[in-house]
């Protein structure tokens, strides 16, 4: 974790936790070859369980896991660890979920701006999801 994670005392600052997780979510769009993923799939949800302090310099692993599929959904869950650090054993610091839905940007007006869409079903098949 660097500095610019934390607020002025050296300990993570909580929208940090947004910003892993999504860097999570990238990855794993990216490995499954999902490169318009992030453009149709806005976060209408997210909740967060903040745990336990992370500090400047600690290492910080963050896992994620695709919870639920459903027509236009996707609900994911996450957790963020803290590695050993200054003698203190490694930790979960936060843990969540979000969902995202899919949109079809076809169908935007000036109301609304999209609306929700079933998911793509090579999408499915690139992320091993059985069905809907």
């Amino acid at each position: 974790m660097e500095w610019i994670d934390t607020d002025a005392a050296g300990i993570y600052h909580n929208s940090t936790v947004v910003r892993w997780v999504e860097a999570a979510e990238a990855s794993l769009m990216r490995a499954r070859g999902l490169s318009g993923y992030f453009p149709a799939a806005p976060r209408v949800r997210y909740e967060v369980d903040f745990l336990a302090p992370l500090f400047f310099g600690q290492e910080v692993v963050t896992t994620l896991a695709v919870a639920r599929v459903g027509r236009s959904s996707m609900r994911f869950t996450f957790e963020v660890r803290g590695e050993e650090h200054d003698g203190r054993p490694a930790y979960v610091a936060a843990r969540g979920a979000y969902v995202t839905v899919h949109l079809d940007r076809s169908s935007a007006d000036h109301g609304t701006g999209a609306a929700a869409a079933p998911w793509p079903d090579d999408w499915l098949v690139r992320l091993g999801v059985d069905g809907r």
